[in-house]
């Protein structure tokens, strides 16, 4: 009651300013909390675990006893907690600081990241590179500063957010074909031929599904109607390939494939950062007119020494990466014969398909009961019907942590009656 009259005496004495600004706030609060109310209705609320551990397959939770198996990270090849990636961001700390406090251009370049761009495009086995905070800004990047009106850019229906948000930044004439469709792609490239420049984007492994991007035959259509292929190589970079390159070495395109974009915050220690490599000409015009480099600070000198040691043991041995395909194929073979539909083949990202959104979510949670860290993805993170629990192998996962995460879904998925 005190609450109401000590309202209604502060309106009274408010400016009509601040009413006005306070009935809006108001406004936009109701409106918010609709929304908000709608996702909780759907299923689809995302909470936030917390982990008071380091990142690995072995961690702690917030809320929860004793250890957790961890199944849900971009961890493939177990680098965020190698020992020496570890020691070579703390080395980086103590030699470089703790950030530029700038951007690139101004007074933000040091050795390190001229040293970390010549490894990532030797790996590659391109021209050069430049780094970016986070791929999402590398793909933000790109499109806009190479593409115009006069060009086309071609785009898998199924590409990740940040290549969808990059060309709709760009002013490029933009075309999108149906998912891994080579039929619609090409008769998409036949009316694409009135544009100046052709530009084929798609995702080299599908982080949602597992799948990967039939490359031979883009590159074989790009060549026919003298397009350019780019990929992002995200989920592919450190641990697809005999060599870890990714899907184009993978597919024996690396010659082909003009424009690269992955990151350096999943198999490659962890932390964050993205690149593009590829033709120096075009790395040379990103560093002139992409905006989120111009005016993003640069990456932090811990952050590019873990990287720069990822890149040094992947490049020393592919035994790490190498191990990674015997794991996925026992978790994908047992989830199988108990009866769940695993999208995607041969990828350590393993979708468990289970359609309902509630389903997936209530699951996880079972999951985590039993001590598996998964997480149920929804609308609008997948398509509607199309909700699921994505499970990542990591080469640091025992033959017994897979067996044990295989038997705990078994459970569980009898428990919803998920299972047959």
């Amino acid at each position: 009651m005190w609450c109401s009259r000590l309202l209604r005496a502060w309106s009274a004495a408010a400016p009509c300013s601040l009413l006005r600004q306070h009935s809006a706030l108001a406004h936009m609060t109701r409106i918010l909390e609709g929304e908000l109310e709608s996702i909780r209705g759907a299923g689809t609320w995302k909470s936030e675990r917390v982990i008071t551990s380091p990142q690995g397959p072995h961690i702690h939770v917030e809320g929860s006893r004793g250890g957790i198996l961890n199944f849900c990270a971009n961890n493939y090849l177990g680098l965020s907690s190698h020992p020496e990636v570890i020691r070579s961001g703390h080395e980086a700390l103590e030699k470089f600081g703790a950030g530029l406090s700038s951007v690139r251009f101004i007074c933000g370049t040091q050795s390190i990241h001229k040293s970390l761009e010549e490894k990532i495009s030797h790996f590659h086995q391109r021209e050069d590179a430049i780094l970016y905070a986070s791929c999402f800004d590398a793909n933000a990047g790109i499109f806009e500063a190479l593409l115009t009106p006069e060009d086309a850019v071609l785009s898998d229906e199924l590409n990740h957010a940040s290549i969808i948000d990059g060309i709709r930044l760009c002013k490029a004439n933009k075309y999108r074909y149906k998912h891994m469709d080579m039929q619609d792609l090409e008769a998409k490239l036949q009316d694409a031929q009135k544009h100046r420049l052709r530009l084929i984007a798609t995702d080299g492994a599908f982080s949602m599904d597992g799948d990967i991007a039939p490359l031979k035959e883009i590159c074989q259509l790009a060549q026919k109607y003298q397009a350019l292929v780019f990929i992002d190589e995200c989920h592919a970079t450190g641990f697809l390939g005999p060599n870890g390159r990714g899907t184009d070495e993978l597919l024996g395109v690396m010659d082909q494939v003009t424009i690269v974009n992955s990151t350096l915050g999943k198999a490659l220690g962890g932390a964050a950062g993205g690149y593009t490599t590829g033709p120096k000409a075009l790395i040379d015009l990103l560093r002139q007119r992409s905006r989120p480099y111009l005016f993003s600070n640069s990456l932090p000198p811990a952050v590019v020494g873990c990287a720069s040691k990822a890149l040094d043991l992947l490049m020393e041995s592919n035994a790490i990466a190498q191990s990674m395909a015997a794991k996925t194929k026992r978790f994908r073979s047992k989830m199988a014969t108990a009866g769940f539909t695993i999208s995607g083949q041969d990828h350590p990202i393993c979708p468990v398909m289970l359609g309902d959104a509630r389903l997936a979510s209530v699951m996880a949670d079972d999951m985590l009961e039993r001590g598996i860290y998964v997480i149920g993805f929804s609308f609008p993170v997948v398509p509607k019907g199309k909700a699921r629990i994505r499970v990542q192998i990591s080469a640091v996962h025992s033959e017994d942590d897979i067996d044990r995460c295989v038997d705990a879904f078994t459970e569980v998925g009898h428990k919803h009656r998920a299972l047959p």
